[in-house]
Protein backbone atom coordinates (compact mmCIF):
# COMPACT_ATOMS: atom_id res chain seq x y z
CA UNK A 1 0.00 0.00 0.00
CA UNK A 2 3.03 2.33 0.27
CA UNK A 3 2.65 5.32 -2.58
CA UNK A 4 5.03 5.50 -5.05
CA UNK A 5 4.75 9.50 -6.02
CA UNK A 6 3.56 12.39 -4.27
CA UNK A 7 0.47 12.94 -5.59
CA UNK A 8 -0.94 10.03 -3.83
CA UNK A 9 0.37 10.93 -0.39
CA UNK A 10 -2.10 11.05 2.32
CA UNK A 11 -1.04 13.41 4.86
CA UNK A 12 1.83 15.91 5.31
CA UNK A 13 0.28 18.85 3.22
CA UNK A 14 2.00 21.35 4.32
CA UNK A 15 5.30 19.49 3.19
CA UNK A 16 3.57 18.27 0.08
CA UNK A 17 1.31 21.22 -1.58
CA UNK A 18 2.39 22.97 -4.90
CA UNK A 19 5.50 25.74 -3.74
CA UNK A 20 6.61 23.65 -0.89
CA UNK A 21 9.97 22.15 -0.58
CA UNK A 22 9.16 18.38 -1.66
CA UNK A 23 7.05 19.80 -4.23
CA UNK A 24 10.25 21.85 -5.33
CA UNK A 25 12.52 18.64 -5.05
CA UNK A 26 10.04 16.48 -6.96
CA UNK A 27 9.73 19.29 -10.19
CA UNK A 28 13.43 20.23 -10.13
CA UNK A 29 14.60 16.29 -9.84
CA UNK A 30 17.37 17.51 -7.68
CA UNK A 31 17.73 15.86 -4.46
CA UNK A 32 18.36 17.28 -1.08
CA UNK A 33 19.53 16.12 2.15
CA UNK A 34 16.88 16.08 5.02
CA UNK A 35 15.93 15.00 8.32
CA UNK A 36 12.71 13.60 8.63
CA UNK A 37 11.27 14.09 12.24
CA UNK A 38 8.20 12.39 12.92
CA UNK A 39 6.39 9.82 14.77
CA UNK A 40 6.36 6.16 13.46
CA UNK A 41 4.03 5.72 10.77
CA UNK A 42 3.93 9.28 9.18
CA UNK A 43 5.38 8.06 6.06
CA UNK A 44 9.12 9.07 6.37
CA UNK A 45 10.06 5.81 4.77
CA UNK A 46 7.72 6.24 1.79
CA UNK A 47 8.51 10.15 1.36
CA UNK A 48 12.81 9.02 1.22
CA UNK A 49 11.47 6.43 -1.41
CA UNK A 50 9.31 8.71 -3.46
CA UNK A 51 12.27 11.65 -3.69
CA UNK A 52 14.97 9.09 -4.97
CA UNK A 53 12.13 7.95 -7.71
CA UNK A 54 11.65 11.30 -8.75
CA UNK A 55 15.00 12.81 -9.07
CA UNK A 56 16.33 9.52 -10.51
CA UNK A 57 18.39 8.18 -8.07
CA UNK A 58 18.93 4.66 -6.21
CA UNK A 59 17.37 4.28 -2.65
CA UNK A 60 19.85 2.98 -0.07
CA UNK A 61 18.29 2.07 2.70
CA UNK A 62 19.93 1.28 6.38
CA UNK A 63 18.88 0.81 9.63
CA UNK A 64 20.97 2.37 12.58
CA UNK A 65 19.70 -0.43 14.80
CA UNK A 66 21.15 -3.05 13.07
CA UNK A 67 23.96 -1.26 11.03
CA UNK A 68 27.70 -0.57 12.00
CA UNK A 69 30.39 1.14 10.73
CA UNK A 70 31.53 -1.70 7.53
CA UNK A 71 27.96 -1.26 6.45
CA UNK A 72 28.03 2.44 6.25
CA UNK A 73 31.28 2.01 4.05
CA UNK A 74 30.00 -0.52 1.70
CA UNK A 75 27.06 1.95 0.98
CA UNK A 76 29.65 4.63 0.17
CA UNK A 77 31.75 2.06 -1.79
CA UNK A 78 28.29 1.35 -3.74
CA UNK A 79 27.66 5.72 -4.10
CA UNK A 80 31.32 5.87 -5.54
CA UNK A 81 30.76 3.01 -8.15
CA UNK A 82 27.15 4.42 -8.71
CA UNK A 83 29.00 8.40 -9.30
CA UNK A 84 31.25 6.55 -12.08
CA UNK A 85 28.23 5.67 -13.59
CA UNK A 86 26.67 9.11 -13.47
CA UNK A 87 23.59 7.80 -10.82
CA UNK A 88 23.09 9.97 -7.89
CA UNK A 89 22.66 7.54 -4.33
CA UNK A 90 20.08 8.56 -1.51
CA UNK A 91 20.89 7.09 1.36
CA UNK A 92 17.92 6.57 3.80
CA UNK A 93 18.93 6.15 7.44
CA UNK A 94 15.88 5.20 9.50
CA UNK A 95 16.36 5.68 13.15
CA UNK A 96 19.50 7.64 12.44
CA UNK A 97 19.68 9.36 15.86
CA UNK A 98 20.72 5.80 17.10
CA UNK A 99 23.99 6.35 15.41
CA UNK A 100 26.65 8.07 17.70
CA UNK A 101 28.89 11.15 17.10
CA UNK A 102 31.79 8.77 14.89
CA UNK A 103 28.57 6.90 13.06
CA UNK A 104 26.91 10.36 11.83
CA UNK A 105 30.47 11.93 11.41
CA UNK A 106 31.19 9.53 9.00
CA UNK A 107 28.24 11.06 6.50
CA UNK A 108 29.94 14.72 6.54
CA UNK A 109 32.49 14.25 3.84
CA UNK A 110 30.29 12.80 1.68
CA UNK A 111 27.30 14.33 1.81
CA UNK A 112 29.87 17.55 1.48
CA UNK A 113 31.12 16.35 -1.73
CA UNK A 114 27.77 15.51 -3.76
CA UNK A 115 29.01 11.69 -3.28
CA UNK A 116 25.82 10.88 -1.13
CA UNK A 117 22.21 12.76 -0.65
CA UNK A 118 21.23 12.13 2.80
CA UNK A 119 18.11 11.62 4.20
CA UNK A 120 17.61 10.57 7.56
CA UNK A 121 13.97 9.24 9.87
CA UNK A 122 14.20 10.18 13.56
CA UNK A 123 11.13 9.69 16.13
CA UNK A 124 13.54 11.88 18.45
CA UNK A 125 13.81 15.39 18.42
CA UNK A 126 17.30 16.22 16.25
CA UNK A 127 17.99 19.36 18.00
CA UNK A 128 19.04 16.57 21.08
CA UNK A 129 20.09 13.49 18.95
CA UNK A 130 21.96 14.65 15.53
CA UNK A 131 24.93 16.70 15.56
CA UNK A 132 24.98 20.10 14.27
CA UNK A 133 27.20 19.59 11.62
CA UNK A 134 25.00 17.22 9.78
CA UNK A 135 21.91 19.54 10.67
CA UNK A 136 23.84 22.64 9.32
CA UNK A 137 23.97 20.41 5.66
CA UNK A 138 20.98 19.47 5.99
CA UNK A 139 17.27 20.40 5.75
CA UNK A 140 14.86 19.75 8.74
CA UNK A 141 11.19 18.78 8.07
CA UNK A 142 8.75 18.04 10.33
CA UNK A 143 6.29 15.50 10.19
CA UNK A 144 2.91 15.41 11.70
CA UNK A 145 0.96 12.45 12.97
CA UNK A 146 -1.81 11.43 10.60
CA UNK A 147 -4.96 12.70 11.35
CA UNK A 148 -8.43 10.41 12.14
CA UNK A 149 -9.39 11.39 8.94
CA UNK A 150 -6.30 10.97 7.27
CA UNK A 151 -5.95 7.29 8.53
CA UNK A 152 -9.67 6.41 7.20
CA UNK A 153 -8.86 7.64 4.19
CA UNK A 154 -6.02 5.26 3.95
CA UNK A 155 -7.71 2.33 4.80
CA UNK A 156 -10.33 3.15 2.67
CA UNK A 157 -7.73 2.86 -0.06
CA UNK A 158 -6.23 -0.43 0.95
CA UNK A 159 -10.23 -1.94 1.36
CA UNK A 160 -11.14 -0.72 -2.08
CA UNK A 161 -7.69 -2.32 -3.65
CA UNK A 162 -6.73 -5.14 -1.27
CA UNK A 163 -9.69 -6.27 0.65
CA UNK A 164 -12.94 -5.56 -1.49
CA UNK A 165 -13.99 -8.60 -0.96
CA UNK A 166 -14.79 -8.13 2.70
CA UNK A 167 -17.79 -5.74 4.19
CA UNK A 168 -16.37 -3.08 6.90
CA UNK A 169 -18.70 -1.48 9.13
CA UNK A 170 -18.19 2.42 9.46
CA UNK A 171 -17.95 1.84 13.29
CA UNK A 172 -15.38 -0.88 12.72
CA UNK A 173 -13.37 1.41 10.40
CA UNK A 174 -13.61 4.60 12.93
CA UNK A 175 -12.70 1.90 15.54
CA UNK A 176 -9.62 0.99 13.77
CA UNK A 177 -8.51 4.65 13.07
CA UNK A 178 -8.97 5.77 17.07
CA UNK A 179 -6.60 2.63 17.47
CA UNK A 180 -4.07 4.07 15.27
CA UNK A 181 -2.48 6.68 17.33
CA UNK A 182 -1.93 8.36 14.06
CA UNK A 183 0.45 5.98 12.88
CA UNK A 184 -0.90 4.11 9.11
CA UNK A 185 1.16 1.20 9.77
CA UNK A 186 -0.55 0.06 12.92
CA UNK A 187 -4.00 0.74 10.95
CA UNK A 188 -2.87 -1.14 7.71
CA UNK A 189 -1.47 -3.98 9.88
CA UNK A 190 -4.91 -3.94 12.31
CA UNK A 191 -6.96 -4.13 9.31
CA UNK A 192 -5.18 -6.92 7.80
CA UNK A 193 -5.49 -9.17 11.08
CA UNK A 194 -8.82 -8.40 11.31
CA UNK A 195 -9.94 -9.12 7.41
CA UNK A 196 -8.21 -12.36 8.32
CA UNK A 197 -10.62 -13.46 11.39
CA UNK A 198 -13.94 -12.13 9.99
CA UNK A 199 -15.90 -14.46 7.95
CA UNK A 200 -17.82 -11.97 6.31
CA UNK A 201 -18.53 -8.43 7.73
CA UNK A 202 -15.76 -6.57 9.98
CA UNK A 203 -17.25 -5.14 13.08
CA UNK A 204 -15.98 -3.70 15.81
CA UNK A 205 -15.69 -6.26 18.09
CA UNK A 206 -13.46 -8.46 15.65
CA UNK A 207 -11.49 -5.13 15.23
CA UNK A 208 -10.65 -4.85 19.47
CA UNK A 209 -9.79 -9.06 19.25
CA UNK A 210 -7.43 -8.21 16.56
CA UNK A 211 -5.74 -4.96 18.04
CA UNK A 212 -5.66 -6.75 21.49
CA UNK A 213 -6.28 -3.00 23.06
CA UNK A 214 -8.93 -0.47 24.09
CA UNK A 215 -8.76 2.77 22.47
CA UNK A 216 -7.24 5.06 24.79
CA UNK A 217 -8.27 8.40 26.74
CA UNK A 218 -5.33 9.58 26.20
CA UNK A 219 -3.68 9.64 22.69
CA UNK A 220 0.15 10.65 23.08
CA UNK A 221 -0.03 12.22 19.06
CA UNK A 222 -2.99 14.23 19.66
CA UNK A 223 -4.86 17.09 21.85
CA UNK A 224 -4.84 15.19 24.89
CA UNK A 225 -1.23 14.70 24.70
CA UNK A 226 -0.78 18.85 25.24
CA UNK A 227 -3.62 19.14 27.57
CA UNK A 228 -2.19 16.06 29.87
CA UNK A 229 1.30 17.45 29.72
CA UNK A 230 0.18 20.80 30.50
CA UNK A 231 -1.50 19.56 33.31
CA UNK A 232 1.23 17.68 34.84
CA UNK A 233 3.22 21.01 34.41
CA UNK A 234 0.74 23.05 36.22
CA UNK A 235 0.40 20.63 38.88
CA UNK A 236 4.20 20.88 39.83
CA UNK A 237 3.67 24.38 39.24
CA UNK A 238 0.89 24.83 41.72
CA UNK A 239 2.66 21.89 44.33
CA UNK A 240 0.08 19.69 44.07
CA UNK A 241 1.64 16.33 44.42
CA UNK A 242 -0.69 14.38 44.00
CA UNK A 243 -2.66 15.98 40.64
CA UNK A 244 1.14 15.70 39.58
CA UNK A 245 1.40 11.74 39.91
CA UNK A 246 -1.55 11.26 38.52
CA UNK A 247 -1.11 12.97 35.11
CA UNK A 248 2.68 11.39 34.95
CA UNK A 249 0.40 7.74 35.38
CA UNK A 250 -1.68 8.43 32.39
CA UNK A 251 1.02 9.59 30.34
CA UNK A 252 3.01 6.49 31.30
CA UNK A 253 0.24 4.36 30.72
CA UNK A 254 -0.61 5.44 27.48
CA UNK A 255 3.13 5.19 26.45
CA UNK A 256 4.16 8.60 26.37
CA UNK A 257 8.04 8.80 25.65
CA UNK A 258 9.60 8.81 28.92
CA UNK A 259 12.79 11.42 27.44
CA UNK A 260 9.95 14.01 26.78
CA UNK A 261 8.39 14.05 30.05
CA UNK A 262 11.90 14.21 31.61
CA UNK A 263 12.75 16.97 28.95
CA UNK A 264 9.73 18.92 29.87
CA UNK A 265 10.79 18.23 33.99
CA UNK A 266 14.86 19.89 32.94
CA UNK A 267 12.89 22.57 31.72
CA UNK A 268 10.58 23.19 34.89
CA UNK A 269 13.63 22.77 37.41
CA UNK A 270 15.14 26.09 35.30
CA UNK A 271 11.88 28.06 34.60
CA UNK A 272 9.84 27.29 38.19
CA UNK A 273 11.47 27.08 40.20
CA UNK A 274 15.27 28.33 39.42
CA UNK A 275 17.28 30.37 42.22
CA UNK A 276 14.32 28.57 45.05
CA UNK A 277 16.35 25.72 44.24
CA UNK A 278 19.26 25.41 42.56
CA UNK A 279 19.58 21.47 42.96
CA UNK A 280 16.55 20.57 41.07
CA UNK A 281 18.31 21.48 37.46
CA UNK A 282 20.67 18.91 38.54
CA UNK A 283 18.29 16.49 39.66
CA UNK A 284 16.17 16.68 36.55
CA UNK A 285 19.10 16.31 34.33
CA UNK A 286 20.05 13.23 36.05
CA UNK A 287 16.83 12.02 35.66
CA UNK A 288 16.87 12.28 31.72
CA UNK A 289 20.52 10.66 31.69
CA UNK A 290 19.53 7.56 33.72
CA UNK A 291 15.53 7.34 31.34
CA UNK A 292 17.79 7.36 28.52
CA UNK A 293 20.07 4.92 29.94
CA UNK A 294 17.42 2.12 31.65
CA UNK A 295 14.74 2.88 29.75
CA UNK A 296 10.96 1.62 31.08
CA UNK A 297 9.52 0.23 32.68
CA UNK A 298 12.03 0.60 35.65
CA UNK A 299 12.34 4.52 34.54
CA UNK A 300 8.82 4.95 36.17
CA UNK A 301 11.04 5.14 39.34
CA UNK A 302 13.28 7.66 38.51
CA UNK A 303 10.23 9.79 37.05
CA UNK A 304 8.16 9.46 40.15
CA UNK A 305 10.79 10.31 41.83
CA UNK A 306 11.70 13.40 40.68
CA UNK A 307 8.32 14.45 39.68
CA UNK A 308 7.92 14.08 43.60
CA UNK A 309 10.41 16.31 44.44
CA UNK A 310 9.98 18.89 42.02
CA UNK A 311 6.29 19.41 43.09
CA UNK A 312 7.87 19.76 46.81
CA UNK A 313 10.11 21.94 45.81
CA UNK A 314 9.56 26.04 46.19
CA UNK A 315 8.98 27.80 43.29
CA UNK A 316 10.55 30.80 41.63
CA UNK A 317 10.28 32.28 38.45
CA UNK A 318 12.38 35.88 39.20
CA UNK A 319 15.12 34.66 36.62
CA UNK A 320 12.63 33.85 33.80
CA UNK A 321 11.32 37.16 34.57
CA UNK A 322 14.31 38.38 34.37
CA UNK A 323 14.80 36.36 31.43
CA UNK A 324 12.17 37.81 29.09
CA UNK A 325 12.46 41.24 30.40
CA UNK A 326 16.52 40.85 29.28
CA UNK A 327 15.40 39.41 26.17
CA UNK A 328 12.90 42.35 25.30
CA UNK A 329 15.40 44.91 25.98
CA UNK A 330 17.69 42.97 23.65
CA UNK A 331 14.97 43.05 20.89
CA UNK A 332 14.01 46.91 21.35
CA UNK A 333 17.93 47.70 21.43
CA UNK A 334 19.56 45.59 19.28
CA UNK A 335 22.80 47.73 18.10
CA UNK A 336 23.22 49.90 21.31
CA UNK A 337 27.15 50.31 21.32
CA UNK A 338 29.06 48.36 24.64
CA UNK A 339 29.91 51.22 26.58
CA UNK A 340 33.58 52.67 25.96
CA UNK A 341 35.06 51.75 29.44
CA UNK A 342 34.01 47.85 29.41
CA UNK A 343 35.96 47.49 25.82
CA UNK A 344 39.64 45.81 25.54
CA UNK A 345 42.21 47.76 24.99
CA UNK A 346 44.65 45.80 23.44
CA UNK A 347 46.27 48.22 21.59
CA UNK A 348 47.99 52.08 22.89
CA UNK A 349 45.50 53.77 20.54
CA UNK A 350 42.19 52.36 22.11
CA UNK A 351 43.98 53.19 25.78
CA UNK A 352 44.23 56.60 24.62
CA UNK A 353 40.58 56.25 23.38
CA UNK A 354 39.71 55.38 26.72
CA UNK A 355 39.11 51.92 26.37
CA UNK A 356 38.65 49.82 29.70
CA UNK A 357 39.44 53.60 31.28
CA UNK A 358 39.00 53.75 35.29
CA UNK A 359 38.42 50.09 35.11
CA UNK A 360 40.41 47.41 37.88
CA UNK A 361 40.32 43.53 37.80
CA UNK A 362 39.24 43.33 41.27
CA UNK A 363 36.27 41.26 42.58
CA UNK A 364 32.87 42.99 42.72
CA UNK A 365 34.57 45.60 40.77
CA UNK A 366 31.51 48.22 40.52
CA UNK A 367 32.61 50.98 37.73
CA UNK A 368 31.44 54.71 38.48
CA UNK A 369 29.58 54.42 34.92
CA UNK A 370 28.01 51.33 35.74
CA UNK A 371 27.91 48.28 33.14
CA UNK A 372 24.82 48.81 30.77
CA UNK A 373 25.04 51.19 27.73
CA UNK A 374 24.06 54.77 28.50
CA UNK A 375 20.24 54.33 27.11
CA UNK A 376 19.51 51.68 29.41
CA UNK A 377 21.09 52.67 32.60
CA UNK A 378 18.05 53.08 34.79
CA UNK A 379 16.76 49.63 33.29
CA UNK A 380 16.51 47.20 36.52
CA UNK A 381 15.93 43.42 34.88
CA UNK A 382 16.57 41.51 37.64
CA UNK A 383 14.32 42.03 41.25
Amino acid sequence: MRPTTLDNVIGQSHLLAKGELLWQIAKNKEPVSLILWGPPGSGKTTLARIIAHETAAEFVELSAVTSGKKDIEKVIEHARQNWNLQLRTVLFVDEIHRFNKAQQDAFLPHIESGLITLIGATTENPSFEVITPLLSRSRVLVLNPLSKTEIIAILERAIATKFSAKKIAPEALDYIAELSGGDARVALGNLELACSMAKKEITPEIVKIAAQKKVPGYDKKGDQHYDVISAFIKSMRGSDVDATLYYLARMIDAGEDPKFIARRMIIFASEDIGLAGNGALGLALNAFQAVERIGMPESSYILFHVATALAQSKKSRRTTDAMYKATNLADKYPNTPVPIHLRNAPTKLMKDLGYSKDYRWEQDFKHPKGFLPDELRDEIIFN
